[in-house]
């Protein structure tokens, strides 16, 4: 151990600090994602068995469309439903239903997770090449056998954050159709636009003034004369 030199230890110790650090960025990220997840969808549950969500007042979001360039699913709910709601002031404003996505594969999936991802991942480069480059220089067999072992210990224990490199997207839905969001938005707005035209169809809802009705006494021929029998000459 005395012949060793500091600066062998130094780079050994702030490799696997650096580990450590990136797997604790990694975690926080994920831990970030995850409660910003649960905010967008606060009060509906998914159900995997059905592949639908079930919102706070027991209605059913069902999957409309699957957009492969965000590898997200859509669900949305009913218009009718969702327009007729109590709730729909504190849920939504469309008209067309409210709409949830959902990320079809693991962390990361989206482009924000994936940065995250990249910073862990190049503090994890740092954490190899430190004691590399300390390697430099007239060393001892033991001080290369201490940093060699460094480096494969950050290599095999950094193995998962690299996942999304090695990982191949497949698995589209086959049962909704492809969407992207720009065509997402679009039928979002049309369905909005014949829930409109379907409330329009009502009289009250054409009228721009409500109709008053007054009840009043019938006209003095009517009170004189009476009701008129039918059949008489």
């Amino acid at each position: 151990m005395g012949s060793v030199d500091p600066a062998v230890w130094l780079g050994a110790g702030y490799a696997v600090f650096l580990l450590v650090a990136a797997h604790l960025l990694d975690l926080t990220a994920r831990r970030i994602a995850v409660q910003s997840s649960r905010w967008h969808t606060g009060g509906f549950t998914y159900h995997p068995s059905h592949d639908a969500w079930v919102c706070p007042e027991d209605q059913w979001l069902w999957p409309t469309s699957f957009d492969p360039d965000n590898r997200v699913m859509r669900y949305r709910g009913t218009p009718s439903i969702c327009n007729a709601c109590p709730l729909k002031s504190v849920c939504t404003t469309s008209d067309s239903g409210r709409q949830i996505s959902r990320n079809i594969d693991p962390w990361p999936s989206s482009e924000a997770e994936r940065f995250h991802r990249g910073i862990a991942c190049s503090v994890v480069v740092l954490a190899v090449l430190w004691p590399l480059v300390t390697m430099i220089g007239p060393r001892t067999p033991l001080e290369l056998v201490i940093l060699g072992a460094t480096v494969l210990l950050v290599a095999l224990a950094s193995w998962p954050l690299w996942s999304h490199f090695r990982r191949t997207p497949t698995g589209f839905p086959l049962h909704v159709p492809v969407e992207g969001l720009d065509e997402s938005l679009a039928g979002a707005q049309a369905g909005g636009l014949r829930e409109s035209r379907r409330k329009a169809v009502y009289g009250s809802t054409r009228r721009a003034d409500p109709v008053r009705v007054t009840i009043g006494k019938p006209p003095p021929e009517v009170r004189k004369t009476g009701p008129v029998e039918h059949g008489a000459p």
